[in-house]
């Protein structure tokens, strides 16, 4: 009986399943190879054209009286809401490599120091410094050499590495709690302030000596992301989708209505029906469509607990990934951290901590590199509006105490156009 089983399917099936693919192979083959093809080619001229760019990174230093609320940073960051021209034409793309241009906006902590950086082309230097100035006239703008420098780390190096990568808990359609939420948009006085970001400005602040926290929020111009393929059309020849659309099929599953008619989707003898939406359902509603009002960037973001062996506390690991709670909310979004050291429970799961040293010097090494949306650490980013990251990045006021918290004693002007010379 199995025998006569196996020559059905050897001598009937088999030779079917052959003529199927023999017939079909001259249509996909050539599909699946130039796919592979292109992605190798993008591959090689991208690492080309960012080899051939010139970046550095530049320290903000911040007055001893600082009042703006993040609304100005969300003006900043507005202006770097650009695809560049070296990624404008298809020639520029797939045959030179150009790529939209991306900035790390970084806040560390070296002993208890707390300092801000923004890294980018150094071709951007003069547009950021105009759109900093324009916004933080008191500032002082400074090139500062590259802080993880100073650290060569590789796994015979006598320094201990704790890191990840955050990642939303939602689906990007959903915002997290922004200052506007905080009430920071109506500019109350100092002193009545709720600024989300001094929690983790006074834990950068608290770190001891021999050791330092490094956060990094990697942002790219959104532009389309590609569509999960429904079918075979799909897989190889995928569409393109935006941050926007995808929100609004989220709106329209909360208010339960019809994307085309904007009326309930359910319907009693052929008629829509009256559809309950609570206050809670309302409200994450109305908090999408706000957010998808504003610009939106494709966001990775890092950070690393950098620390001599015998100075490691444990609890500044539960602070690295505690400081971003104030910006979660149960009906919204929140950070959660993904792509960190792997914990082992027994010695025989990580031979000589084998595996949790390579991904210590993965996770260094692509902090260095600020590499997130192309090889060699390329990873899938999120979504956040410009709302959401001036919330996360920006300037805090005389509200955050913090003693190792320096900013500059003095204002810096310039002198009275009739002093004789």
């Amino acid at each position: 009986m199995v025998s006569n089983f196996f020559e059905l399917i050897y001598l009937r099936v088999l030779p079917h399943i052959f003529d199927g693919l023999y017939f079909v192979a001259p249509i996909v083959l050539p599909i699946i190879l130039g796919s592979v093809f292109l992605d190798l080619w993008l591959q090689y001229v991208r690492a080309v054209f960012l080899q051939k760019q010139n970046y550095m990174l530049l320290e903000i230093k911040l007055p001893k009286e600082q009042m703006k609320s993040p609304l100005a940073m969300e003006l900043v960051l507005n202006a770097l809401h650009q695809s560049g021209p070296m990624a404008s034409t298809w020639f520029d793309v797939y045959w030179k490599g150009g790529v939209r241009p991306w900035f790390s906006l970084e806040m560390i902590s070296i002993e208890g120091d707390v300092r801000f950086f923004i890294w980018m082309r150094r071709s951007f230097l003069n547009f950021m410094e105009s759109q900093l100035y324009a916004q933080y006239p008191d500032i002082e703008l400074v090139e500062a050499e590259d802080y993880t420098n100073f650290i060569k780390y590789d796994m015979g190096e006598k320094i201990d590495i704790w890191g990840c990568e955050f990642a939303l808990v939602k689906e990007d359609a959903y915002p997290i709690k922004t200052y506007v939420d905080y009430g920071m948009d109506k500019n109350p006085k100092e002193e009545e302030k709720i600024d989300p970001i001094t929690p983790m400005i006074e834990y950068l602040g608290s770190i001891g000596p021999g050791q330092q926290v490094w956060y990094q929020i990697l942002v790219q111009m959104h532009k389309d992301r590609k569509k999960k393929p429904g079918s075979l059309w799909e897989y190889f020849f995928p569409d393109d989708t935006k941050w926007q659309k995808d929100a609004e099929k989220v709106i329209n599953e909360i208010l339960k209505r019809d994307p085309k008619t904007k009326t309930s989707s359910e319907k009693v003898d052929d008629k829509p029906a009256i559809t309950i939406i609570s206050k809670g359902e309302k409200d994450v509603a109305e908090a999408i469509e706000r957010s998808i009002a504003k610009n939106g960037f494709d966001v990775g973001i890092r950070g690393l607990y950098v620390t001599e062996p015998d100075k490691f506390t444990g609890v500044n690991i539960a602070g690295l990934i505690g400081s971003w709670k104030q910006y979660g909310s149960g009906d919204l979004n929140a950070f959660k951290p993904v792509r960190g050291l792997i914990p082992f429970s027994f010695p025989w799961q990580d031979f000589h901590n084998i595996r949790k040293n390579r991904v210590k010097v993965g996770l260094f090494d692509a902090y260095r590199r600020r590499s997130y949306f192309h090889h060699p650490y390329k990873n899938k980013p999120f979504v956040l509006n410009t709302e959401e990251l001036a919330t996360i990045y920006h300037f805090p006021g005389s509200v955050s105490k913090t003693p190792s918290f320096k900013r500059i004693e003095a204002k810096k002007t310039q002198a009275p156009f009739n002093i004789p010379t």
